[in-house]
């Protein structure tokens, strides 16, 4: 059995949690931890969280009935569960339990909690099928959709809880899935669940928009404007310095970043406006791409060609126009290198600037 944890943060890393306990915070994390155990730089514990609960562990959080669950950085037994299928203890009760408790605790004071549901993650597990209990789908299709009703359910207690402290006016929520559909559109959940990419091409680990684009929920009552819906794109790298203009610090100068604060757009302004969105992934083979206004380019592995389109016409990108815009190409691949960090913990490095500049001059030396 592999140990628990994974590649833990470096002890100088700057997180969100450091920078708003510096402004007087109570800080939480509830749900799941994947970046460091406890006896490593990256416990929750020493990046600026007071208090944890729930998986410090990505693997460990692949079930909802484990035999144990962490409270703080001790390990607390759930009689009866197994880790293999439905048991008595569910742990997503504890861990709504723990989360709702961390607000009460704080309530006269600023606080951050950082909620990391684990639902509807695979396994689809859940104590109690509802009203899709009678639904003719297979186990699996009930489970998830009883777990997305659970979510709402959860959130919407947290949301009345708040109501009931009276601090709902004084407090942001932000709600946002990590990524885009779970499901191939052929597989049987891709099929049942067949919004689950709103038309848009792709699903998790790969960097078409069906992979990356996530919706995401603001509620600040009397502060973000009811009802509003905005299709402008922004990012997760975008929270700390949200973040951080919220409490009244300053981000850091050891703390480089990229992201461009919120505060304006949540009160109804336009987005931040940004040369570039910049993804890399290596899961699996590393690819590449870059959004730039509403052209995306897409490099879907080492040695593939630059696929480009133009999202305002074609969100599902259908179309690829990298031979009809090789300046755009060109752009794209400057960005690309610009962008591109090397790092020893990925394959994508050394060479891969040098890489992508001679593709682009190859690209652009190519008749068309």
């Amino acid at each position: 059995m592999k140990p628990e944890g994974q590649k833990p943060l470096p002890a100088n890393t700057i997180t969100v949690a450091e920078v708003l306990k510096s402004a007087g915070y109570a800080t939480g994390v509830t749900g799941k931890w994947g970046m460091g155990f406890f006896d490593t730089t990256g416990s929750p514990l020493k990046q600026g969280f007071d208090r944890f609960f729930g998986y410090n562990c990505q693997r460990h959080a692949h079930t909802y009935f484990p035999t144990f669950l962490w409270d703080d950085d001790q390990r607390i037994k759930l009689p009866g569960n197994t880790a293999k299928g439905v048991g008595p203890i569910y742990a997503q009760d504890l861990i709504q339990r723990e989360a709702l408790a961390f607000i009460r605790k704080n309530a006269t004071r600023p606080f951050f909690l950082y909620y990391a549901i684990t639902l509807p993650h695979s396994a689809h597990e859940i104590d109690d099928l509802g009203r899709y209990a009678n639904e003719p789908w297979s186990l699996e299709e009930k489970s998830y959709a009883a777990q997305i009703t659970r979510i709402d359910s959860d959130v919407g207690a947290l949301l009345d809880l708040l109501k009931e402290l009276g601090i709902e006016d004084s407090t942001l929520v932000m709600v946002a899935g990590d990524n885009g559909s779970s499901f191939p559109p052929d597989s049987p959940m891709g099929r049942r669940f067949d919004q689950a990419a709103n038309g848009l091409r792709g699903y998790k680990r790969g960097l078409y928009e069906g992979a990356l684009r996530q919706a995401a929920i603001a509620r600040w009552p009397g502060t973000i404007p009811a009802g509003r819906v905005s299709d402008e794109p922004w990012a997760f790298w975008d929270f700390l310095p949200t973040a951080a203009e919220l409490a009244g610090v300053s981000v850091p100068a050891n703390c480089p970043t990229e992201g461009l604060s919120l505060v304006s757009y949540l009160k109804g302004g336009p987005a931040p406006q940004r040369d570039c969105f910049y993804w890399e992934l290596h899961e699996q083979a590393p690819m590449q791409a870059v959004r730039f206004g509403t052209w995306k380019a897409v490099k879907p592995g080492p040695g593939a060609a630059i696929e480009l389109y133009d999202l305002a016409i074609d969100p599902g990108e259908t179309r690829d126009l990298a031979a009809h815009s090789p300046e755009r190409v060109a752009q794209a691949v400057t960005l690309m290198n610009a962008k591109h960090q090397p790092s020893p913990d990925w394959p994508l490095t050394g060479k891969a600037p040098q890489r992508l500049l001679d593709e682009r001059d190859a690209f652009k030396n190519t008749p068309r």
